[in-house]
């Protein structure tokens, strides 16, 4: 895990996050996932600093491939992540919203 991830997980894991169930490097068909809270369908990803059009062509298609299986995917760059950690885990709290934790 990047420094990022690390610093995320340490929000999300052990049922942290107003009791929701994440998990870290998930196998989801053929990708691996940051996060993923399958309970809420909600896969949460950890981009790195370097994106260029072509990383955010496979984002994208890597995006499209989850929201088919009825997940829906966030993304934060690391520079949130590491900054502005509490922004990061109110946007994710607010994608939770509305679903009963399992």
């Amino acid at each position: 895990m990047t420094y990022a991830e690390k610093r995320l997980w340490e929000r999300l894991r052990a049922h942290r996050l107003d009791g929701w169930k994440f998990r870290r490097q998930h196998a989801m068909g053929r990708y691996i996932v940051d996060f993923v809270c399958l309970q809420s369908r909600l896969v949460i990803e950890v981009d790195g600093d370097t994106h260029d059009d072509a990383r955010q062509r496979l984002d994208a298609q890597r995006s499209a491939y989850f929201e088919k299986m009825g997940f829906r995917v966030h993304r934060f760059r690391n520079d949130e992540v590491v900054t502005e950690p509490d922004f990061v885990v109110a946007a994710i709290r607010e994608a939770l919203d509305g679903v009963p934790p399992g």
